[in-house]
């Protein structure tokens, strides 16, 4: 867990090996505990990438609770677990306990990114004071800024009202006013639309310094979020339309290896958390705990690779949801069956016959057990025992998080469309047949906004929080009331802050 809000020099930053093959030197070296701002010469160009190195360090290194506290309220997915982390299960109940250390450590940790970004831009600064190689500064700059303002995004998402540092220093915040969500994503779009020009108008995988890192095309897609959340729906249409436009990303063919090791840096990919073991089957790696999301039991293909912790299931509604669409491709990718979450389908009477591919084995040949947290495991946080590096055993190394894909951007696009918008890159249609092709699904014609709003339920399932947000932005509460949930809105829709930081921050409190 990350620790923030005391005083500290800025941009003391603990650099870890960053995992991209044929890149920058200094990516293929720890450096522990360098403190840029006493020990980096500004006047060599050599440098500059060093406080970029620790922007993505740290950003990879993004903790483990982060996504499950963004995620977890949506119809989609539920909570695993059965007497421990009872305030994260409480929580997928729209039950909120302020006290819980989930809710402190996840704040604490998005806040730490975002110093550590805005520390690095006035790194560049110098840099650019010293006349060194401003263009690159400035594209550097860029890739800050789109770190800073994915992660205020998720912590406007989660808590709505949020504090926008100004500053580097986490002091600076007792001073700082509180922004509404909609001024947080005002500025989220105007810090894009500084950020885009400078970037490179690449696919992230085609980058030769920082491989699978930001380019201009990550930077529209975080602008065409925040338009969401706002719904401007024409500002989503014209920012999708710049990526689709660019004729650089297509859909990855294999929808069940995407969120494995062949999808790593597909052409798919816009924005990624990115790990490795380096390709050797002993010492050091970079991972994310995807063991939060694996199984507690199975039977691996390959003998010795560990289960997970079974805190993380796709949601009983949504996989009666996808069996009712007849969905195969997206449905076997997203679910580990266990053999009584089989037995709790048939128990509906409607679900008595289910399709016989539905089985306790993946496609991969592991056999998921039946374990006490949970009836399911998301196929999507899942790699299969048989892509484990040899010599590897912990669940999911070297397995990558994809958090914006080219998918979502089609979707975001047909949506905008279908409520109002106007763009020549793309038809509605079109994009949701795209989408449609791939998971083995005949195409629609004439797409209503309802139905784009179902493909991206069948499609983005467990990822990032997606469709509870959509849910919220489009006020479709009665969906988040099942499997006895009651939501009420408005007070549901947000998280408390963390009673530590009122403690911190007064003005947190008044604004409760």
């Amino acid at each position: 867990m990350k620790r923030i809000f005391h005083l500290f020099k800025p941009f003391i930053v603990v650099l870890t090996v960053l995992i991209f093959p044929a890149c920058h030197d200094l990516l293929e070296e720890p450096a522990e505990n360098r403190q840029f701002t006493e020990e980096t010469d500004y006047t060599n160009s050599e440098n500059l990438i060093l406080p970029l190195i620790g922007v993505y360090a740290e950003f990879y290194n993004l903790g483990w609770e982060v996504h499950p506290l963004v995620s977890v309220r949506g119809d989609d997915v539920n909570h695993g677990g059965l007497g421990d982390q009872q305030d994260f299960a409480e929580t997928d109940y729209y039950n909120y306990n302020k006290d819980f250390w989930m809710y402190n450590s996840a704040w604490q940790g998005l806040y730490s990114d975002v110093f550590i970004a805005l520390s690095a831009i006035d790194e560049f600064e110098l840099f650019k004071e010293n006349g060194v190689d401003a263009a690159r500064a400035d594209q550097y700059i860029a890739e800050a800024k789109v770190v800073e303002t994915f992660l205020l995004l998720q912590l406007s998402r989660v808590w709505g009202d949020i504090l926008i540092p100004a500053t580097p220093n986490p002091n600076d915040l007792s001073t700082t006013e509180i922004s509404s969500k909609t001024e947080v994503m005002q500025y989220i779009s105007g810090r894009m639309d500084e950020a885009i020009p400078a970037l490179p108008d690449v696919r992230p995988n085609q980058r030769t310094d920082v491989r699978g890192g930001i380019t201009r095309h990550t930077a529209l897609a975080v602008k065409a979020l925040a338009q969401l959340e706002m719904e401007n729906y024409q500002g989503v249409a014209d920012a999708t339309s710049q990526i689709i436009s660019s004729g650089l990303f297509s859909l990855y063919p294999d929808y069940y290896n995407l969120f494995k090791i062949p999808g790593k840096l597909s052409d798919e990919m816009l924005f990624t958390l990115q790990y490795s073991d380096f390709g050797l089957g002993a010492g050091d790696t970079r991972s994310h705990l995807f063991a939060f999301y694996g199984p507690q039991s199975w039977t691996p293909k390959v003998e010795g690779a560990a289960a997970g912790w079974g805190f993380w299931e796709p949601s009983l509604k949504w996989i009666k949801f996808m069996i009712d669409r007849g969905e195969r491709t997206r449905l076997e990718t997203s679910v580990l069956f266990t053999n009584a979450g089989i037995n709790a389908l048939r128990s509906d009477p409607n679900y008595a016959t289910i399709p016989g591919w539905i089985s306790n084995t993946t496609p991969s040949g592991d056999v998921i057990n039946n374990f006490a947290r949970a009836i399911f495991s998301s196929g999507k946080h899942y790699l299969p025992s048989d892509q484990l590096t040899p010599g590897r055993t912990d669940y999911g190394t070297n397995k990558n998080f994809p958090i914006i894909r080219y998918a979502e951007i089609l979707l975001m696009h047909a949506e905008a469309l279908t409520r109002g918008a106007t763009s020549s890159a793309m038809t509605a249609d079109e994009a949701v047949n795209l989408v449609r092709e791939r998971a083995g699904l005949d195409p629609v014609s004439g797409v209503t906004s309802e139905q784009v709003v179902a493909e991206k339920f069948a499609e983005l399932a467990m990822e990032w929080g997606i469709r509870y947000y959509d849910m919220i932005r489009l006020e479709n509460y009665d969906e988040l009331s099942y499997d006895g949930r009651t939501f009420s809105a408005p007070a549901d829709i947000y998280l408390p802050y963390p009673q530590n930081q009122v403690d911190l921050l007064p003005i947190l409190g008044e604004n409760q």
